[in-house]
């Protein structure tokens, strides 16, 4: 199966639309940054850095510092897709970035989006 073209799209040119979709529902940018922090083990200037690289999906998940070992309480659909069913691992990682970005945008407080 061909790799999906989000392997190679920059997190800097996503990550914009996940803080406007959470803006929208009146979180914020702190919160979207909070989420991929737990998510991926990087620290705020970590991530930032990987912005300013332009950094793909692929790598930027292959490079996290330590992915977050509760992420697989992460449970639910996202474009039609149960995150816990996904076999790939890059894409279930990016999936269930999305998921939590969807919970954020859906009003969930942050400690059970950060599966606390």
């Amino acid at each position: 199966m061909a790799k999906h073209n989000i392997y190679t799209m920059s997190v800097a040119s996503v990550y914009p639309h996940y803080v406007t979709k959470a803006e929208k529902k009146g979180r914020t940018k702190a919160e979207v940054d909070e989420i991929i922090r737990w998510l991926t083990g990087y620290s705020q200037e970590g991530f930032e850095a990987q912005l300013e690289k332009q950094t793909d999906f692929e790598t930027f998940f292959a490079e996290a510092p330590k992915l977050n070992p509760s992420r697989g309480l992460i449970k639910g659909v996202v474009c039609g897709v149960r995150v816990e069913d996904i076999e790939e691992p890059t894409m279930q990682e990016i999936r269930y970035l999305d998921k939590l970005i969807d919970e954020l945008a859906k009003g969930k407080s942050m400690e059970k989006i950060l599966r606390k």
